[in-house]
């Protein structure tokens, strides 16, 4: 099940004419985007978003904005930066954005993570873009002495996101990929069971698969440890005004649940099911 992390106070969100700094393709489709805003990146706390406006591409008007995590805050520079994978005309037309450029962005949006009080080290869990959800919190887990260890799991190597981000901050890195085998369940809880073996991190976030969702389930269960999941969906404001987002209740399609962008996207996990 899936529990809102209790109420705090969140940084006012903005609406920020953000120019593009650099703009650069890591992989077939997917780009690092790094933006000038100034506002979103001295407030921004771990786990919240932004949406972004996506420009006009090709002569084709792309209506909605595009909720994308914050990847990395470099607040003396006043920039954030956000990856993201090529997917549909919106993140094409986002992909032919020029540097020098502007980007009308909103935010920070959402509830981000806590970090246990009593917490020495961290266990993230990532696939794919999901990884991008919890840079921040790795930023967070640096500046407090906190070890962390970040699993990056992607189809391919060359589509694995972080790695250089967790090397510049302090963070163990264990990429796995499908290509090898080694991102699989069995390996990866193979893997987990021996990193922390007698010594359980002290919390553990997972963002990006459901089956490694499970898998964290298991080991927060296991390890007697508290789990938080970031979620990812399709939404119109960002803002909680258009109810999109809402998570269903498992068994009672008619009740709306909580909304991702604004009671998450960061979710407490209990029991042994992600769903609220």
């Amino acid at each position: 099940m899936l529990d809102a992390l209790p109420a705090r106070h969140r940084p006012e969100p903005a609406c920020e004419p953000a120019i593009v700094v650099s703009h650069a393709r890591l992989a077939p489709t997917i780009f690092r985007l790094v933006l000038h805003a100034p506002h979103i990146a001295a407030s921004a706390q771990a786990g919240q978003f932004v949406m972004i406006s996506v420009p006009e591409a090709a002569g084709r008007a792309v209506q909605l904005p595009r909720p994308m995590a914050i990847h990395r805050r470099h607040r003396d520079a006043g920039d954030i930066e956000v990856i993201y994978n090529v997917q549909g005309p919106g993140t094409d037309a986002l992909s032919r954005a020029q540097e020098g450029s502007t980007l009308l962005i909103v935010g920070p949006l959402g509830r981000g993570f806590d970090i246990p009080g009593t917490a020495t080290s961290l266990l993230l869990i990532g696939r794919g873009i999901g990884i991008c959800s919890f840079m921040t919190l790795v930023e967070d887990a640096a500046d407090a002495a906190i070890a962390t260890t970040a699993v990056l799991s992607a189809r391919t190597a060359d589509r694995v996101i972080g790695r250089s981000d967790c090397a510049q901050l302090g963070a163990k890195a264990i990429p796995v990929t499908d290509s090898d085998g080694s991102s699989s369940v069995e390996a990866l809880d193979r893997t987990l069971t021996e990193e922390f073996a007698g010594r359980p991190p002290g919390g553990i976030v997972v963002c990006g698969s459901q089956r490694l969702t499970e898998l964290a389930m298991n080991l927060s269960s296991q390890w007697q440890v508290p789990l938080q999941v970031s979620l990812e969906a399709h939404m119109a404001c960002g803002l909680g005004y258009c109810h999109g987002c809402a998570i269903p209740y498992a068994g009672d399609s008619f009740r709306e649940g909580p909304l991702v962008c604004h009671d998450g996207p960061v979710f407490a996990v209990r029991g042994n099911r992600a769903a609220a």
